[in-house]
């Protein structure tokens, strides 16, 4: 009886465990992608879910999006494994390189085919503000739109090409600074909401669309260098056939019509590989405004500083010798064809 018993207790027990098994089973069979938010999440959901869609078929794993309100909380989700692979900006992909285990294995290539895109600032139409001069002047007197710290166009680039190269803290030189998504500091702009506020050539396509009638209000008033393209970013721990899988769909789509049309919401036409040297001018940039911010800090000695100084300098020599060995390596094959002709 008392056999019987244990034996109708263990039976739900191990079914338990069975079913278990098996969902553990599918979260193995699942893969969690990471997109950052350029704009709310019920607006890009639309934009991803055709894409997803696809590659759930195509590398035969479901897969989910991971939608959240900022770029470090899809940097932390990688760093503790909650998602496999990612959308990101240059900059926040730097931070999942250093920081979340992250390796980049592919880069996005626009619909336009351009090698990239621009940051901007923008004011209103009718703003007095025309460059970046006016709102330098008058910083102490406007509202402004930063972006998200993890953004590299909404960010770091004007962060030090606009800020940092014309000593100036962003953080204390306005009268208010707020940080939002690229869509929100445009929208606040059109709106009157906010003076002045970083956007991005994407974001200036996309809002050209979805909302005509405020891009019409924006005025571009500066206008940034190339910035590379956006990385996708895989988890480096991830095993080798489920990276094989990812990388030959990847490198592989968009070559049919009903490919590119669900690419084209998204502003890609497909994606090219990359590496972790994508990174090398962001890293450039990112250490630029480190050293022009430890130059004017008054709250470091003069040998602290100096010596802080030179450990950039150092850092900043060794970028460079690395990019110039990969240009040198990139060239040879057309000199050595050129010398056999």
């Amino acid at each position: 009886m008392l056999f019987a018993n244990v034996r109708r207790l263990s039976l739900p027990l191990m079914a338990g465990l069975g079913l278990a098994a098996v969902t553990q089973l599918a979260a193995a069979d699942t893969l969690k992608f990471g997109i950052i938010s350029t704009e709310a999440s019920q607006n890009l959901a639309p934009l991803w879910d055709p894409f997803l869609e696809d590659m759930s078929e195509q590398v035969g794993m479901e897969v989910e999006p991971f939608f959240a309100t900022d770029y470090a909380a899809v940097i932390q989700a990688m760093r503790f494994g909650q998602i496999d692979l990612a959308w990101y900006g240059n900059k926040a992909a730097m931070e999942a390189v250093d920081r979340a285990g992250g390796e980049i294995f592919a880069q996005t290539v626009a619909a336009d085919g351009s090698p990239g895109y621009w940051s901007l600032m923008i004011a209103h139409q009718d703003s007095d503000l025309h460059d970046v001069d006016d709102v330098l002047s008058n910083a102490s007197d406007l509202v402004f739109g930063n972006g998200d710290p993890n953004s590299t166009s909404g960010f770091l680039v004007p962060g030090y090409y606009v800020f940092a190269k014309n000593g100036v803290d962003a953080a204390t030189a306005f009268k208010r600074t707020l940080n939002s998504s690229h869509e929100t500091n445009a929208l606040a702009v059109a709106n009157k909401q906010v003076d002045v506020a970083t956007f991005n050539t994407e974001g200036m396509q996309r809002l050209e669309v979805t909302a005509p009638d405020k891009a019409e209000q924006l005025r571009v008033i500066w206008k940034s260098p190339l910035i590379p393209s956006d990385p996708l970013v895989w988890r480096s721990d991830l095993d080798e056939a489920t990276k094989e899988t990812l990388r030959e769909f990847f490198m592989s789509y968009g070559d049919d019509a009903d490919e590119q049309a669900i690419l084209e919401p998204l502003q890609w036409a497909e994606f090219v590989a990359s590496s972790n040297d994508q990174l090398l001018p962001i890293r450039q940039l990112a250490l630029f405004k480190e050293r022009s911010e430890v130059a004017k800090d008054d709250s470091l000695s003069e040998g602290d500083r100096e010596a802080r100084l030179a450990e950039i300098d150092g850092q900043l020599d060794d970028l460079d010798t690395r990019m110039k060995a990969i240009q040198a390596a990139e060239a040879m094959p057309e000199d050595a064809a050129a010398n056999a002709g």
